[in-house]
Parts: C-alpha cells; sequence; structure tokens
C-alpha cells in the first residue's frame, strides 16, 4: 500500500486562479427563465459484469425499485430514473433546475432541494416541475460552471423538514453555511464555515449541522440553536501542499451507532470524528484509491466510493469499499471515475454517480448489486452527481 504522507500533487489550478478565468454573467432570480422539462437524452447502452465482491445481502424481501432523482453537474438539470428500465429507458426526463446543480436532499412529501450555482431550487418531484429558486444571499462571483464554481454545493434537510442547510462555495475565500426556511423559502441565517463545503450532514436530533471545508483540511460544527461554530481539522496526511494536495475531506456520513463522523481518505485511512470532542481516530482501510463519496446503511456498514489513483504506477483503480461495522472490507471494482453513493431503502442496491467534480467523470449512473456485487450501468444523467431515492407516492 503506498504511503502517502508527503503526496501533494496538484490536480487542477487552485480556486483563485479559477474565478479569474471565470466570464459567465451573474443570474438572479428574478431574470431566471421558467424551467421546462426536456426530453431524455441518447446516451449509449449499458452493461453488466461480475465482481468478486460478495456483500452480506440486507433481511427481508427484495422492495420494487425505486425512482430515483440525480443532479446534473454538467447541465442545469435534474434527471428522473427508473433504475428498473434498461439502458437509456431508465431515463424519465429532466427539468430544469439552475446553473451546475450539486447536492441533492429529498423531503418525505417528495419536495426535492438542489444546491446550484444560482441558488437553492425547490423540486415537486410528483408534479416534475420546479417551483423556485432560492437566490444565494452570500456574493459568490458571477455564475460559472465548473470544478470551482461558486455557489451551493453540499445540502441537507433538518429532522423536521423545517429548514434546509447549503454549504455556498465562495472562489478564493471561505465559504458560508447559508439556512433556508422551507416554509418561506427564504434565507434566514448565514453561518461562516471554511474552504469548498463539499458536503453538509445533520446530527440525528438535529442539533448539530456538519459541513465538509475541502480546501480548509476540516469540519466545521454548527449549534442549530445559537449558530455557534467550531472547526475541527481532519488531516490524517498533514495540510502540506495547501489547496493544491489531493489530500483533503470531501464527504462524511453520520456513524448510526454514535453519531461520529466518517471521512474516507485514499482507501488508506478512515478518519473517526467524535464532534462533541473534536477527537480524530484514524482507522486503516483497503482499497488504496482516492476517495470522495460515502454513505452509511442504518445498520452501519459503510459505502465509500474510490475515484481512481492518484499514481496510476501505484495506486488501484476506481471502486466501491463496502466496510462492515467492524472494520472489514470488501471492494467492488468501478468502471471509471464515480463521485457519491445512495442506497435504496433495503440496502440492497448500491446507486453510484458516473459524474465527476474534477474533468474525467461521464454520463451515467452504477448500480451495484450489495449481495453478488454484480454492476450495471444506466446510461442516464449529464455528469450526474448526487443522486437520491424518492419516497413512494401515497
Amino acid at each position: 500500500m503506498t504511503t502517502r504522507a508527503a503526496r501533494t500533487r496538484t490536480a487542477a489550478p487552485t480556486a483563485l486562479t479559477a474565478l479569474t478565468a471565470l466570464t459567465a454573467v451573474l443570474l438572479s432570480a428574478c431574470s431566471t427563465p421558467e424551467p421546462t422539462a426536456t426530453p431524455p437524452s441518447a446516451p449509449t447502452a449499458s452493461s453488466t459484469a461480475p465482481t468478486a465482491a460478495t456483500p452480506t445481502p440486507a433481511a427481508g424481501s427484495v422492495a420494487p425499485s425505486p425512482t430515483l432523482l440525480v443532479t446534473d453537474f454538467g447541465a442545469d438539470t435534474v434527471t428522473f430514473v427508473d433504475p428498473s428500465r434498461p439502458g437509456r429507458a431508465a431515463d424519465l426526463g429532466s427539468v430544469r433546475v439552475g446553473t451546475a446543480p450539486y447536492g441533492l436532499a429529498v423531503a418525505p412529501d417528495g419536495t426535492a432541494w438542489v444546491a446550484t450555482a444560482e441558488g437553492v431550487a425547490v423540486v415537486d418531484t410528483r408534479a416534475r416541475t420546479r417551483t423556485a429558486l432560492v437566490p444565494h444571499t452570500t456574493r459568490t462571483g458571477p455564475v460559472t460552471t465548473g470544478e470551482y464554481r461558486g455557489g451551493g454545493m453540499g445540502i441537507a434537510l433538518s429532522s423536521d423538514g423545517s429548514r434546509a442547510y447549503v454549504g455556498v462555495n465562495v472562489p478564493g475565500g471561505n465559504g458560508t453555511l447559508e439556512v433556508v426556511d422551507t416554509a418561506t423559502r427564504t434565507v434566514v441565517q448565514v453561518v461562516a464555515v471554511g474552504r469548498r463545503p463539499f458536503d453538509v450532514d445533520v446530527s440525528a436530533d438535529g442539533r448539530r449541522v456538519y459541513v465538509t471545508d475541502h480546501d480548509s483540511f476540516d469540519v466545521t460544527t454548527v449549534d442549530t440553536a445559537t449558530w455557534a461554530t467550531r472547526r475541527i481539522e481532519v488531516a490524517p496526511y498533514g495540510t502540506e501542499g495547501g489547496l493544491g494536495s489531493w489530500l483533503k475531506p470531501h464527504y462524511a456520513a453520520v456513524r448510526p451507532s454514535d453519531g461520529a463522523l466518517l471521512l474516507p481518505f485514499e482507501g488508506e485511512r478512515l478518519a473517526v470524528v467524535d464532534p462533541s470532542t473534536g477527537r480524530v481516530d484514524v482507522e486503516p482501510m483497503t482499497a488504496n484509491t482516492h476517495q470522495h463519496g460515502v454513505t452509511a446503511a442504518p445498520d452501519g456498514t459503510l459505502y465509500v466510493v474510490g475515484t481512481g489513483p492518484i499514481d496510476p504506477a501505484t495506486d488501484a483503480g476506481p471502486s466501491l469499499t463496502v466496510r462492515t461495522p467492524d472494520g472489514r472490507e470488501r471492494l467492488v471494482p468501478l468502471d471509471g471515475p464515480h463521485e457519491t453513493v445512495t442506497l435504496s431503502p433495503d440496502a440492497r442496491t448500491a446507486y453510484v454517480s458516473g459524474g465527476f467534480t474534477r474533468e474525467g467523470g461521464r454520463d451515467g449512473l452504477t448500480v451495484v448489486d450489495t449481495a453478488t456485487g454484480r454492476t450495471s450501468r444506466l446510461p442516464v444523467g449529464h455528469l450526474p452527481l448526487a443522486v437520491a431515492v424518492l419516497p413512494d407516492r401515497p
């Protein structure tokens, strides 16, 4: 396994450099045209291939395939997906939401909250229409696309659905957490956080919000009663290399058993953060690949997306790590870079987005059978980043 203590390769220009290249005109909510549904695209067919991984299936019978919603980072839409349909037939059409949609959170009533470069889009997933766009109050510069674009990134809902929490990237500087009142659809609070807030998570009791700040090597914890913040450095390889380093936190998962934050690094180290004390412990991992998205099943099984090697001469390719609560890991190889992972309600299926925050991502999702390790590819979405399972219709 490669030791990365000093590796700080630069994958792309820094956020400040990227900002100087932005030329798009800032859009506002009042000038945004009404969203319209777009027809399904016509990408290539999917394929199915076995892998060596054989995760233990969840208990109970197999549930019907859910409808999915994905954010199209390479477009200005979200796409509805039926994963039970083969190939292009899985694409149920798209709805315009705003420039470069990133994170996604869905309420039990089916309302989707989508973080875009322009603001937070509100989508009625049953009517399949955008009903509102809540503009960012944080000044992020011109609206644009690409890896370092300003605007909304990670997003999460409070447990009672009354608030949407969105991490807002400010190119060249620290970001903010904007708090949206979901009833009035207005920003009611702005909290300073770190640089490039990739991910936002909420504690089980709703008392804290956790913002994973990619470019400042930390997690910002936010008290939802007082809006007081605390910075916890999460840098198991150190912070050498600064903005040019690969070895930074990307996404976090809240462990169901104790509320600890779990942040994977490089398929080698899992940072386990106690948000109450700020203590960070590190456990070994085995995939040896650059890791991004992560989610935890109700039983504590962790699913981690490996995007591919930093150094192809020494590192492994893309994969999905399935890690049981006792630390045992199985690897499912993936075809090409991926970004995030979401589970079906019965945890028998993992949906892995084929988009990528850097160049190199592809259209489509990879569907992973967690019992057999078999994968299939659905050619849906345009560089999809976030994936959400929609609630069943009443």
